[in-house]
């Protein structure tokens, strides 16, 4: 069972993550507060294994509140916002994902399953899973025959019903899984899912343009052009910003890549 406690200011927020954390049958949900003050002194006795934070709260931020908590005693945490960049830092919070406000309920799920993932790691004393843990071939049928494929071959992953499609140079693999569980057998700070139906690899990105409804327009620098959703933004500008070392920002203008 995993308990989670939710930090958000707003009642209406707070109520609608815990009608989607109702549906999952090992969450238990041991505690909520209002603000970020309250939630410091709670969390640190309460001891949740999870907890989902809105970003922005008046007073004391979401951010500032897991970093008043001691590094042993701060909890796995899943940041909400309504916003699409944050500080770098959030990374040495514990943080192992970010859910743009309204929530969808297929990325609170996929954030529940790295969760799941992670926790056990967790209560080991190892924030996140061993580098050995994530993914590095890719056996693949071809004919007759069974080809490993080096994952940091692998340019973008798109789904194709139950299966995925690896891209690799001016080929393809497809491979028996589903895009979900693959995203979450990936080293984040390789790849990145960007849609519903693609994975990417951070350094074959060359350009993001900011789109009206906030998705974002990719660049790959093969020529390849994919859409990135807003609900998958948070995660893939503050992936960017730490593999460049500099500060994550919303893409309001095109933004290359160095």
């Amino acid at each position: 069972m995993i308990r989670v406690a939710l930090v958000d200011d707003e009642p209406l927020a707070r109520l609608a993550v815990k009608a989607r954390l109702a549906c999952h049958a090992d969450i238990t949900l041991v505690a909520e507060y209002g603000d970020g003050v309250t939630a410091a002194t709670g969390l640190a006795t309460v001891r949740p294994d999870l907890v989902f934070v809105d970003v922005e709260m008046p007073g004391r931020n979401g951010l500032d509140m897991l970093a008043a908590l001691p590094r042993a005693e701060r909890p796995l945490a899943i940041l909400l916002t309504a916003h699409d960049s944050f500080a770098v830092r959030a990374f040495d919070l514990a943080a192992l994902d970010y859910l743009l406000k309204p929530v969808d309920d297929d990325r609170l799920d996929e954030a529940l399953d790295r969760a799941r993932l992670a926790l056990p790691y967790r209560r080991l004393d190892a924030a996140r899973p061993a580098a050995a843990a994530w993914t590095r071939t890719f056996s693949v049928r071809v004919g007759t025959r069974t080809v490993l494929v080096d994952a940091a071959d692998v340019e973008r992953i798109e789904a194709d019903g139950d299966y995925a499609t690896l891209h690799v140079d001016s080929r393809t693999y497809l491979v028996r899984e589903r895009l979900q569980a693959l995203a979450l057998r990936l080293d984040p700070a390789v790849f990145q899912r960007v849609h519903r139906s693609s994975i990417v690899r951070l350094d074959r990105i060359a350009e993001l343009r900011a789109l009206t409804n906030r998705d974002a327009l990719l660049r790959l620098r093969d020529g390849t052009l994919l859409r990135a959703s807003r609900t998958y933004m948070p995660a893939l500008t503050e992936a960017l910003a730490r593999r460049n070392g500099v500060p994550a920002t919303e893409p309001h203008d095109p933004t290359h890549i160095a």
